[in-house]
């Protein structure tokens, strides 16, 4: 790369190469995987580690907590030991890995490798029971060895299934009542004894704050019991009590957000804002590999919304955002250059602003991106100014995301035994 180049020049080269890049994305190029592999390294996935038997309900828990489909988390899964394996979501721009050790509770099985992996992995140990199986002492067992070697890793229990312990024809109670103590007379007397007896058969943990506990029945809708993610509110406010990963803000869409697609959207686009931000952290690489990332997140939400993405709609896209936008958008690039002339802090003020720059313009074209797909698909009118107005707005909440997780970044909970 010339770093002699006027700055003018390179912000027009740069515009006419994002607009090259979303209408011939070159997403595998060496480079860029390059890129983001030095990315991935200089900031880690937080992690969930999931323990809990066969069919206790942990792929429930990760579809209910990424809104993924099972079929999607079936064949996501990859190995990472003999026995354990791990999920990454969204699979194309990661914000979270969920590691799921199989076979605890089975004949013949040593779980010693996969806990050493784990243990090695995990931010986050949540531990999965189902509410009517009483036999977890191998879940205690692994549950026990771990705070004892960690004694400050936050442990939350999910104990699922809990209508199998309903009598004939009864739904879940309404409002969520095991929130509070105590529990009202309505919780079926079955259900209470088996929920007091795993906790009393588990005890008081080793370490420094005991388990915490969240009764979930996470079912399909076509399951027919309402609502579908019973309990799913409770399993978020435990996890944002246990731990500082702010998994919320990262997989979940604002509550006021009603449509399905811009649900689905949200992790998508902070998953690749992130991945933005930690490329354009790097020195040189950030206006060639930003823009790739851009790209396969504009391809990603097109194929959410069902919409092509050719020469036509890239242009129409480009030509609705406008000029002005367009010059924000190279100006937040440039001054990176701009930044490097500081004496002393240059680089590192650099980084920064690559980072947050990247980071919020991603963000800014996703939210943007998710207007104009969304339209279309309804087969209306696109208007310019709003689309303009939602990209200015998403720029400001993209730069307060990107700034909140690199400081959370620092202080993730779990690793600091």
């Amino acid at each position: 790369m010339n770093q002699t180049q006027d700055p003018k020049q390179r912000w027009y080269q740069d515009w006419r190469g994002l607009r090259e890049r979303l209408l011939h994305p070159r997403v595998d190029d060496a480079a860029l995987e390059t890129a983001l592999r030095r990315a991935r390294e200089r900031q880690p996935l937080p992690v969930i580690w999931l323990v809990g038997k066969a069919q206790a309900g942990k792929t429930s828990i990760i579809r209910a907590l990424t809104g993924s489909p099972n079929a999607e988390i079936g064949t996501g899964f990859r190995p990472c030991t003999r026995t354990a394996r791990f999920y990454d979501f969204p699979s194309e721009a990661p914000l979270v890995r969920f590691l799921d050790t199989r076979g605890l509770g089975e004949v013949a099985y040593d779980p010693t490798e996969d806990i050493r992996y784990c243990e090695s992995q995990a931010h986050l140990v949540l531990g999965v029971m189902k509410a009517s199986d009483l036999n977890q002492e191998s879940i205690f067992t692994v549950l026990g060895a771990v705070r004892r070697r960690h004694p400050h890793w936050p442990v939350l229990i999910a104990q699922t299934g809990l209508h199998e312990a309903y009598p004939p024809d009864a739904g879940h109670l309404r409002p969520y009542p095991y929130d509070r103590q105590p529990w009202p007379p309505a919780v079926p007397p079955d259900l209470v004894r088996a929920l007091l007896a795993q906790r009393e058969a588990l005890g008081a943990l080793p370490g420094a704050s005991p388990a915490q506990w969240v009764p979930v029945d996470l079912t399909l809708p076509e399951d027919g019991l309402e609502p579908a993610n019973y309990g799913l509110e409770a399993l978020w406010a435990a996890i944002g009590e246990v731990s500082t990963l702010g998994l919320k803000a990262l997989l979940c869409a604002d509550a006021g957000v009603r449509d399905t697609f811009a649900r689905a959207a949200h992790p998508h686009i902070v998953g690749h804002a992130t991945a933005a931000a930690a490329v354009g952290a790097l020195p040189l690489v950030d206006l060639v590999a930003v823009p790739a990332v851009q790209a396969k997140l504009l391809h990603s939400l097109a194929a959410i919304y069902g919409q092509g993405w050719g020469g036509r709609e890239v242009s129409e896209f480009l030509g609705f955002l406008g000029v002005g936008v367009g010059v924000s958008y190279l100006t937040r690039f440039v001054g990176r250059e701009l930044v490097k002339l500081v004496p002393y802090l240059g680089q590192t003020l650099g980084a920064v602003w690559g980072a947050t720059a990247s980071g919020a313009t991603t963000f800014a074209l996703g939210k943007a991106a998710c207007y104009y797909f969304g339209r279309r698909r309804l087969g209306e009118r696109i208007d310019p100014g709003t689309l303009r107005r939602i990209y200015s707005e998403a720029l400001v909440t993209g730069t307060r995301l990107i700034t909140s997780n690199t400081t959370a970044g620092a202080t993730k909970s779990g690793k600091a035994d």
